[in-house]
């Protein structure tokens, strides 16, 4: 019996996939979350096999999502559900640790497939995402492509010269956090100091 965590901030679909799911004597529906927040705070009170995730919930980045959920259960297989048939969405989705990806608009029965090969160690991708994946997405991340889009809104900020306390006020954030989230993105972006990004900025001629 597989064991479905199902991570969706639509009412209307996590219902529709708890039907799908019934409908399936090797497979059960334990757990729900509506948003990020919800599913961290349940995952290590749930026993599930697998985690069935839409990477677009509002409260956190999808990409970030992904990371946390390795980081608290490493050993849980993810299968995005997504609305983005993108290469680069799922190329990236895939390298931070989900396990598989099929877009919303799949039959059924391909779901039912996705989640069995997922759940028993094996990597799905939507047949119709395959060229996408390899055209769209096989070109080299860059390191600001790992930013959640926090830190990516606080990165633009920085290099645009405010202060901690500055973009605190600005994103109703202590200063505390807004210090956390500057020391991570130094860290992901391999910089010593903030004319690193300022110069990484210019580089790549990126704008907020």
């Amino acid at each position: 019996m597989i064991r479905i965590f199902i991570a969706d901030d639509h009412a209307m679909m996590r219902e529709g996939l708890k039907r799908i799911i019934a409908t399936v004597d090797s497979m059960r529906s334990v757990a729900e979350a509506a948003d990020g927040l919800e599913l961290l705070n349940k995952l290590d009170e749930v026993d599930c096999e697998l985690l069935l995730l839409d990477m677009t919930m509002q409260d956190v980045d999808g990409m970030e999502l992904i990371r946390q959920v390795k980081k608290q259960k490493p050993a849980l297989p993810i299968l995005v559900l997504s609305m983005h048939n993108a290469g680069k969405i799922a190329a990236a989705a895939l390298k931070a640790g989900a396990s598989g990806y099929l877009t919303k608009d799949s039959d059924p029965d391909r779901l039912v497939e996705a989640i069995h090969k997922v759940a028993s160690g094996g990597r799905y991708i939507d047949p119709g995402m395959v060229d996408k994946i390899v055209f769209d997405g096989a070109g080299e991340m860059l390191p600001h492509d790992n930013l959640s889009q926090r830190e990516r809104q606080i990165f633009f900020m920085i290099v645009a010269g405010k202060s901690n306390s500055q973009i605190a006020t600005d994103l109703f954030l202590s200063a505390k956090t807004v210090s956390t989230h500057k020391n991570r993105i130094l860290e992901k972006m391999a910089a010593d100091n903030v004319a690193d990004l300022v110069r990484y900025t210019i580089k790549y001629q990126l704008t907020g």
